[in-house]
């Protein structure tokens, strides 16, 4: 087995998709949450709603004919919190039916055992080892998950934004230039730096062109989105 990640492909969880039976509903309960609405897209008898927790890198896409599961049959997708108390209180402040803090007798995610969940924090407040956790509308199962510190090895290396010299700048600009014509000519006015932001910063982060423009066109409907409250 290959453990190189050195060369590995960048390989990100993106999206994690689910259906539900009320599409509003769901939308209305999660942008409570005050999870970031990304774009809502309807065709035919398809109905996509992508929205995305706070500072996460994944995001959430529900609606109908999202997948052939039934509404509700999500079990304990994780959150990761640094604060399980504050995460909880913004919770219940948001209306929101959160249960009280508990800890797994078997460890983290250990069902295997009788009466698994345990109330209370981990006694040794642990990382990784408090929880509470919550419903959506349709029964889809949150746990928030207390992560103080990262055990060695959970992160990835990161790498840093290359530095452009002047010339490959000015192709970056251009390539920016001729991608944004096209979503110019199709959208409604707008300032062009909103979508060149999220372009630039795709490309230097090591996106594709394609990849970028995708970045570019969801971040330009969520601006749209706010300024059309």
């Amino acid at each position: 087995m290959n453990s190189n990640h050195v060369n590995s492909p960048n390989m990100k969880l993106e999206v994690v998709l689910f259906n539900v039976s009320d599409v509003d509903r769901a939308k209305a309960f999660y942008e409570n949450l005050g999870w970031r609405f990304d774009i809502d897209v309807v065709e035919g008898d398809f109905r996509g709603v992508h929205m995305t927790p706070p500072n996460s890198d994944a995001s959430i896409l529900f609606g109908k004919g999202v997948t052939p599961n039934n509404p509700g049959s999500l079990q304990n997708l994780v959150l990761a919190v640094d604060d399980l108390d504050a995460a909880r209180e913004d919770l219940l402040a948001r209306g929101v039916n959160v249960s009280e803090i508990f800890h797994y007798a078997g460890g983290p995610f250990n069902n295997a055992v009788e009466n698994p969940r345990v109330s209370g924090r981990d006694p040794q407040d642990r990382s990784y080892f408090s929880f509470a956790s919550f419903e959506d509308p349709d029964g889809n199962i949150w746990l928030l998950q207390e992560i103080t510190t990262r055990l060695p090895g959970r992160l990835w290396d990161s790498t840093p934004a290359q530095n452009l010299d002047v010339a490959t700048l000015a192709n970056l600009l251009r390539e920016t230039a001729e991608h944004h014509d096209h979503y110019e000519k199709t959208h409604a006015e707008h300032n062009w730096w909103d979508w060149y932001a999220p372009y630039l910063s795709a490309r230097q982060n090591g996106s594709n062109p394609e990849e970028a423009a995708a970045a570019a066109d969801r971040y330009m409907e969520e601006v749209l989105h706010i300024l059309s409250r």
